[in-house]
């Protein structure tokens, strides 16, 4: 059966890539009707920040990828394991670690390496003096067992090294970038057990995938170069390689790596803006992916049917923010009014506009659309919405009069207006009743159709660009239309 897993660091917010590597591992186990296991990579205790794997998981949850094997959080929010190969935190196997380090040890595929840090500063600046790659020069690699068992029981700080072949090359078939080679000579003696006892990534992520019985490695480009040390892990245990995908970079517009000097790049700064998960997790799959056609939008579900590596490119990846916009803009667009509502109520309270003790839905639910064909994110659709909920409008009283008309006319217009809708009835309050009648009533006193729609506009928006009169004040109601235009008015 097919298995894959994403196994991050519990460092902070999950970064956009990193959900990307997610969501593909999570495409393809389902493609294949294989297993996700969702594992946490804690053994670098320098970088753990505290709550992170609630966010992670959370996350993972938002996108609708879910897991069938590894941390989950419970209906009472705690932490969970679920599954048989289990810890799933790798904090917690520590003593698995041991136990198959022996093994390397007892085999001669690892040793003891005591070399101090000045010393190994000081190889290093040599090489880098002598233009040379960087590496260890296995000073203690022919040390035998037994004596550097000696030295660890009497206290001698150690790591523990692979003792990589010194001949021959590692090959392998990536599932994206096809056949990749590597010289063995050209490779490190990887540390794989740090002094402090705890295993390095390089080390924990074999035994762990090998013992989760991970089928497929799915992982980003900055991991290729590991990958011969990984499969020298596994030929030196002697267990079956698995296939590994190692997904391109993702670049910004300009070429270069997505990083925050470059903006978002968290799943939490877009959820915290207001984009849709479904256009986000949409808009994502198309990083290095596309079904082969035009289609561009796509549920999970179909994205399900559909992923293959097969149709993954090498090629970086850019993450054009425009594009995704577009697709936030089109899933806004095509929601029912009520969804939207639902979708945008947290931000509707988050800028204070609603009290969540007191919601009005149904005018929410008139609201919102008057802003869903322009809307890019559920944050620019409740700012553009805010003057529907203010007390009073702050309006420059110049900003009501419609091109070469004059104060005094814009004052006069927006008094007969006034009149005028205090004698249509409640039940024909709606925007098409009143541009409807709103019209007649223009043509019949001969008035100028700017004259007298601009500043009711204003008046009723307190903006240059807005909505128009008729769909705000079929929102806002008779009476505080009636309300906002004798302000207005009274501003002239």
């Amino acid at each position: 059966m097919t298995r894959t897993r994403f196994a991050p660091s519990p460092t902070g917010f999950l970064h956009i890539g990193s959900l990307r590597t997610a969501l593909f591992a999570y495409l393809f186990a389902r493609h294949e009707k294989g297993k996700f296991i969702l594992r946490i990579e804690d053994t670098d205790r320098n970088r753990l920040v505290e709550g992170s794997i609630d966010q992670i998981i959370r996350s993972l949850e938002w996108g609708g990828i879910q897991i069938d094997e590894g941390i989950e959080i419970n209906k009472d929010g705690n932490l969970v394991q679920k599954g048989e190969c289990g810890p799933y935190i790798q904090s917690e196997r520590l003593k698995i670690y041991q136990e198959y380090i022996q093994i390397l040890l007892e085999s001669d595929n690892a040793y003891y390496c005591f070399c101090i840090r000045e010393r190994l500063d000081h190889l290093r600046k040599t090489q880098e003096a002598n233009k040379q790659a960087t590496r260890y020069d296995g000073h203690c690699r022919s040390l035998s067992l037994k004596e550097t068992k000696k030295r660890v029981a009497h206290g001698e700080p150690a790591v523990i090294r692979l003792k990589m072949p010194t001949e021959g090359t590692i090959n392998f078939v990536d599932m994206v970038r096809g056949e990749v080679s590597f010289e063995n000579k050209q490779i490190d003696d990887q540390i794989l057990i740090k002094s402090d006892g705890f295993p390095t990534y390089h080390f924990a992520v074999v035994v762990d995938d090998h013992l989760m019985k991970i089928t497929h490695v799915i992982r980003g480009e900055e991991w290729i170069s590991s990958t011969p040390k990984h499969i020298a892990l596994y030929q030196a245990f002697g267990w079956n390689v698995p296939f590994f995908a190692h997904l391109s970079l993702l670049v910004n517009e300009q070429r270069q790596k997505l990083s925050k000097r470059h903006g978002d790049i968290s799943l939490e700064d877009f959820k915290e803006k207001g984009y849709l998960v479904e256009a986000l997790i949409n808009f994502i799959s198309f990083l290095g992916w596309n079904p082969g056609d035009e289609r561009e939008m796509f549920t999970l579900k179909e994205l399900e049917k559909e992923f293959t590596f097969k149709k993954v490119s090498k090629a970086p990846a850019v993450f054009n923010r425009e594009k995704l916009n577009w697709y936030n803009k089109q899933y806004i667009i095509a929601m029912n009014p009520e969804e939207l509502v639902d979708n945008a109520l947290p931000f509707f309270i988050q800028h204070g506009l609603v009290n969540p003790e007191s919601i009005e839905r149904d005018f929410l639910v008139r609201a919102v659309q008057l802003e869903q064909g322009r809307a890019v994110t559920l944050v620019d659709l409740v700012e553009a919405l805010g003057f529907l909920f203010a007390s009073s409008l702050i309006i420059e009283p110049e900003l009501l009069v419609w091109k070469k008309s004059t104060r005094d006319d814009a004052k006069e217009k927006l008094n007969q207006v006034v009149i005028f809708f205090q004698t249509i009835k409640e039940g024909e309050w709606n925007k098409v009743k009143l541009k409807e009648k709103t019209m007649v009533w223009i043509q019949e006193n001969d008035f100028c159709i700017g004259n007298v729609l601009w500043p009711v506009r204003v008046a009723l928006s307190g903006q240059k660009n807005s909505p128009g009169p008729f769909e705000i004040a079929g929102v806002l109601g008779k009476d505080k239309t009636i309300v906002r235009i004798r302000s207005a008015a009274s501003l002239l």
